[in-house]
């Protein structure tokens, strides 16, 4: 066919291919400029150390030789199926049919495409990696030599490897990737090469897939707007009091602090699902710190200035502002690790600022960590420490990573198919926004917490210093209702439970919410979408113990709450509205960017 025999059609996609093409080739030299960038980081935080990988081998090999009989098990089970699948999909394309055997399953949602079911080609990949997967899986499974904290790791990472292998995570197994090549002409993978480029230019050389539109949100403009002043500001924090929306407040003012790991916004975010705003509107005075984001500058700052400057120095604002001798306190994540370890000074030293406390998905006994262990050996912790002496800080970027690795199908290869394979954009989500907001640690304080609370279990153990002396949980003596949540991959509720349990208050109540860490915590009532287990068993004894006898409640749990936080917080007074304003919320440290 020559070019004068072409229709107008053909024309146009012919003009589009060599379009596209030209942009590939631009995109690819920005690939490679992009690329270049990458600094080069302590080999440890890349992945566990080789020793692992060998220990599995041996493990793999005493089976073998202490039971031979299981190895063949294995193998005959796993050859008889990829072989009878073989067969059954040669018999079906000799009848001349396109399509594909009877597939058994299992049904999984990445595989949602009808093609992976009906199309010979698509089917046969897919029900190869599912008898892999099953094959790889039940081997590491089955090895019963492997230490229980060395087989935890074994099997996340081989899960991690087999997820990394699916079919769906590859251009030329991926139906839906190659369906929307053909229909757009290409566009598509262009698009899907500008937006790899762009993820890796914004990261200085590192690949983090961006998971929510970075333009569809401001702070303060169309998340994080409920009122409120910055009412005090130190090198650690700004300390934001809300404006009141009823007539009379609870006497006892509420202080909330957020983890450091990630900005205080996320109880904030849509008016919606705001958890700050829902707090204000049930008549209490809110106060909430507002973390700075370190720069290498903070390199020497540990726990100990988290405390005095951060916990202690927010406390002592909220009594002067207030004149309230008393106040109540939440802590949310480490923020919650970190105010069980200041109420255990305050105890100590005969301090009765605080009235109770409230955790959010706190670990506070580390001796099951739940599956964020597996990055709290030696091989990561011990890379994590050179690293940070090198830069002052524990970078965003590698704890954003490690946290997506805990949901990798959810957060890193669902969305890079959608970006890189697909060309599409990035959804305008507000929480998915959030979660790319992400802070630096300073290097003293990260080792700190993971050397003696997250490794050595210090809190736990008693041994943990706060200003040179040793506390533990049984110095915890205050009220206190612990919310946690049923699939949380960072602090397990378990482990949670476990800690609570420890502590020496008389006065505890626990809340198992349904979904995760951040999902199960910001469930607002108005979207009834998860409820909530609840007991009037004491905090004692095993935590499965305790969840087999407490009651499934539908809905949120912030009304429970606050019926609990109502009854500790005194009577009605006027409502308080913030006088000492240094500049309106959500103030200037949520949005300031750290020096490189």
């Amino acid at each position: 066919m020559t070019t004068e025999d072409r229709t107008p059609d053909e024309e146009d996609a012919a003009t589009r291919l060599t379009a596209n093409l030209v942009r590939v080739e631009e995109l690819s030299a920005r690939l490679t400029a992009a690329l270049a960038q990458r600094r080069q980081v302590d080999p440890s935080l890349n992945g566990p150390a080789p020793e692992l990988f060998t220990k599995a081998a041996t493990a793999y090999l005493s089976e073998m030789m202490a039971n031979p009989a299981k190895l063949v098990e294995h193998q005959v089970s796993y050859w008889g199926k990829t072989l009878k699948h073989y067969v059954e999909a040669q018999q079906v394309l000799a009848t001349g049919e396109i399509k594909a055997p009877a597939d058994p399953g299992p049904k999984d949602r990445r595989f949602a495409n009808p093609l992976w079911d009906t199309h010979p080609f698509f089917n046969y990949i897919k029900q190869q990696y599912q008898m892999n997967a099953e094959a790889i899986t039940t081997a590491v499974g089955d090895m019963e030599s492997l230490a229980p904290g060395d087989r935890q790791r074994v099997e996340y990472f081989t899960r991690q490897i087999v997820d990394m292998l699916s079919p769906t995570n590859f251009l030329a197994t991926n139906p839906d990737a190659l369906e929307k090549a053909v229909a757009t002409d290409g566009q598509s993978l262009v698009q899907g090469l500008e937006n790899l480029v762009r993820d890796i230019e914004t990261n200085d050389g590192d690949l983090l897939v961006t998971l929510a539109d970075r333009e569809a949100f401001t702070v303060g403009q169309n998340i994080a707007t409920t009122p409120g002043e910055v009412v005090f500001r130190n090198r650690m924090l700004e300390l934001i009091q809300y404006a009141p929306t009823t007539e009379k407040v609870h006497k006892t003012p509420l202080l909330i602090f957020p983890p450091w790991i990630n900005k205080f916004y996320v109880l904030d975010l849509k008016p919606a699902n705001s958890l700050i705003k829902w707090i204000v509107d049930q008549g209490f005075t809110l106060f909430v710190v507002s973390w700075v984001n370190p720069d290498a500058a903070y390199a020497e700052t540990g726990m100990d200035e988290y405390i005095k400057g951060g916990y202690l120095s927010a406390m002592s604002e909220v009594r002067r502002i207030t004149g309230e001798k008393q106040i109540n306190t939440v802590g949310y994540c480490i923020a919650g690790t970190t105010l069980g370890l200041t109420l255990a000074h305050l105890q100590k030293t005969g301090d009765e600022t605080v009235k109770s406390a409230t955790f959010f998905t706190t670990l506070t006994d580390f001796s099951d960590p739940g599956e964020v262990g597996v990055f709290l050996d030696d091989d990561f912790v011990d890379g994590i420490e050179r690293q940070t002496a090198q830069d002052g800080v524990m970078s965003k970027l590698f704890m954003s990573k490690t946290f997506s690795f805990l949901r990798s199908n959810d957060l890193i290869y669902t969305p890079a198919i959608k970006s890189y394979m697909l060309g599409e954009a990035p959804p305008a989500f507000d929480l998915l926004y959030w979660n790319g907001d992400g802070t630096n640690l300073p290097a003293k304080m990260a080792v700190e917490y993971l050397r003696g609370l997250c490794q050595h279990d210090g809190f736990a153990k008693g041994q943990f210093q706060v200003f040179g002396k040793p506390v533990s949980l049984a110095d915890v003596k205050v009220p206190l209702c612990a919310i946690a949540c049923e699939t949380d991959h960072i602090a397990q509720w378990r482990g949670s439970f476990n800690g609570v349990k420890q502590m020496g208050s008389t006065d505890k109540t626990f809340i198992l919410s349904q979904s995760g860490h951040i999902a199960g915590i910001i469930n607002p009532p108005s979207k009834d979408k998860y409820g909530h287990y609840t007991s009037d068993a004491s905090v004692a004894g095993d935590p499965e113990a305790w969840l087999t006898g407490a009651t499934f409640n539908k809905g949120s749990w912030w009304p429970r709450w606050g019926k609990w936080l109502a009854g500790r917080s005194g009577p009605m007074i006027k409502a308080r509205v913030p006088t000492d304003s240094l500049c309106p919320a959500p103030g200037t440290y949520v949005a300031a960017v750290p020096k490189a």
